[in-house]
């Protein structure tokens, strides 16, 4: 059997493969119908072939029903692997041989098959040495687990978003507890019958998902998660029915109000005394410093601060709202749009430093945009209402950034000829500029895109954005979005990171006196004259907050699906920042 299906690997083409190896390409994705005859004659398996790329960082293999494991030799031939996404498959019961070591791999997808366990041997990989040392995000959900390795928190220990929806878990084991940079944790749909108090061991969870599960009490300990912002307990039958009927009406700030205080006002509040004492203390000390001249100190210290002022869909309700149609969800699932306002391009180098610093983020957090991608755009050139979707490549229609108008088919080829007289000219295997992101579009029957209220595409991610929602210097009102394949966390987390640097910039750009940029065309988007005595107003306290204003992502009928920043976004304890809520 097994030398059949090596004849057979050796007959069928794998022209995904023959490109990879012959432009040392860093991205390999294999999918559609003809993969998975493929992978059938070649055993259920992928051919050895795919682990004898030593370069490779993203391995995504979708939507084959015959795929039953990946086969041996992943992990020893594949040691840069970052990103490993495995999605819709037909994996199972168990993993063989084992998947790790693995010690670049950042991101695992293992959603949408048929696992039933992982134990030690046919899992995930060793605990000792851990297996999969630098994992950020991990999605085993769909499949049919009926528990989780209790060495997970050792082979994972860096692990900050886990996924274990929609499968049979009876209990999360406590050993999971242990994970100290776990922020999200999605468990619903499955049986969970509790959740163990350990659940307060972890200081940087933010997010909690164990809706439509058994769970008859929730533990008060829940209510000492510090950065805890959002829960989610729905459809679970409680014991306690006036706290049941808060999980499914109340905001998550009065539920943990209500476990903090244990229950129906009884429990581990504190007294009306000891608050009335603790107040007293505070106003002693408060006073003391003001004496002592600690206050001047400190309110120096809160001028010199970077201002962040959240702006409320409440406070704003013309906000642009994005819509999502379910067709974007087979190829690029996640998006997190926000406004920001008060930016100054116009001095100076301004304008460069932010595209500088875009860039520096694909590099670096966006990992060459495989994890995500960043677009900007000038608000005041966006008509919403917006709706993120998919179109195939032959109807898709954009005016790329520094080019005309063009459909995405053409413009793919386009980019693709470019790139080979790169290589021709250059003498070498690596491409820059747009060319090096084509990858991540092979196989893709449909492309991602961000269309406007007039049908007009602003985005084409991963690859570029519209010249219509052209940054320039003029612009001071930005549209920002952030998209992946991989998780809504990192979209979130590159959208903190991308809001951060964007008001350190603009502190820089008031702090450091330049002469105003406004020479060519860019001129010309002045709606009006330059308000010289504002800008010396905010270079003078340094302290102008940057506005950021949420934007809602909703479906085609209106549901919530994403609103951002959340209580739990932008949740940031550098002494040098302020965040105004």
């Amino acid at each position: 059997m097994a030398a059949a299906a090596l004849m057979a690997e050796a007959s069928e083409p794998w022209p995904e493969v023959d490109l990879v190896e012959r432009e040392q390409r860093r991205e390999l994705l294999l999918t559609g119908q003809a993969l998975e005859e493929r992978v059938r004659a070649a055993g259920g398996r992928l051919p050895p072939r795919v682990f004898s790329l030593p370069l490779l960082h993203s391995l995504e293999v979708c939507g084959c029903a015959s795929l039953r494991e990946p086969g041996p030799g992943l992990a020893r031939g594949l040691p840069r692997l970052r990103s490993l996404v495995l999605r819709g498959n037909a994996l199972g019961p168990a993993l063989s041989p084992e998947l790790g070591p693995l010690p670049a791999l950042r991101v695992l997808d293992l959603s949408g098959n048929a696992l039933e366990e992982l134990p030690p041997g046919s899992g995930l990989g060793p605990a000792e040495p851990p297996a999969l040392p630098q994992l950020q995000s991990l999605n085993l959900s769909a499949n049919r687990l009926r528990a989780l390795p209790a060495e997970l928190a050792r082979c994972a220990p860096r692990l900050q978003t886990l996924n274990v929806a929609r499968n049979c878990l009876r209990a999360l084991p406590d050993e999971l507890f242990a994970l100290q940079l776990l922020s999200e944790l999605a468990a619903a749909d499955n049986e969970l019958r509790e959740l163990s108090p350990a659940v307060a061991a972890l200081p940087a969870l933010k997010t909690l998902d164990l809706a439509n599960n058994l769970l008859s009490e929730i533990p008060g300990e829940l209510a000492d998660c510090p950065k805890l912002k959002e829960i989610n307990f729905k459809g679970n039958k409680l014991k306690d029915k006036r706290l049941e009927k808060m999980v499914n009406g109340c905001q998550p700030k009065s539920i943990l109000e209500y476990l903090r205080v244990g229950g129906r006002g009884k429990g581990r509040g504190k007294t009306d005394g000891s608050e009335k004492e603790e107040s007293r203390k505070k106003k002693r000390e408060r006073k003391q410093k003001k004496e002592s001249g600690e206050g001047e100190e400190e309110e120096v210290e809160e001028v010199n601060k970077l201002l962040i002022k959240i702006l409320h869909v409440s406070e704003n309700p013309t906000s642009v709202t994005v819509k999502v149609n379910p067709m974007v969800k087979e190829v690029r699932p996640y998006i997190v749009c926000a406004i920001v306002k008060g930016m100054d391009l116009k001095p100076g180098n301004a304008l460069k430093r932010f595209l500088s610093m875009q860039t520096k983020l694909h590099e670096d957090i966006c990992e060459k945009r495989t994890a995500a991608t960043i677009a900007t755009h000038d608000l005041k050139l966006i008509k919403g209402p917006l709706v993120y979707g998919a179109q195939s490549p032959q109807e898709l229609k954009i005016v790329p950034l520094g080019r005309k108008e063009i459909k995405a088919k053409d413009l793919v080829r386009q980019l693709q000829l470019e790139a080979e007289e790169q290589r021709k000219q250059k003498k070498r295997q690596n491409v820059s500029g747009l060319h090096r992101y084509l990858h991540l579009l092979d196989g893709k029957e449909n492309y991602p895109c961000l269309v406007d209220a007039d049908n007009v595409v602003i985005s084409f991610p991963p690859i570029t954005n519209s010249e219509k929602t052209k940054i320039k210097t003029t612009t001071s009102d930005l549209f920002l979005e952030v998209t992946s394949a991989t998780s809504l966390q990192i979209c979130k987390d590159i959208m903190d990171t991308l809001i951060l640097k964007m008001a350190e910039l603009n502190k820089f750009t008031l702090e450091n006196k330049e002469e105003q940029s406004l020479s060519d065309t860019e001129a010309d988007g002045v709606s009006g004259p330059f308000n010289l005595k504002s800008n010396q107003n905010a270079e003078k306290d340094g302290s102008s907050p940057l506005i950021v204003e949420q934007v809602r992502v909703v479906d085609m009928e209106g549901s919530l699906k994403v609103l951002y920043p959340s209580k739990t976004d932008l949740d940031i304890t550098a002494s040098h920042i302020m965040i105004i809520r």
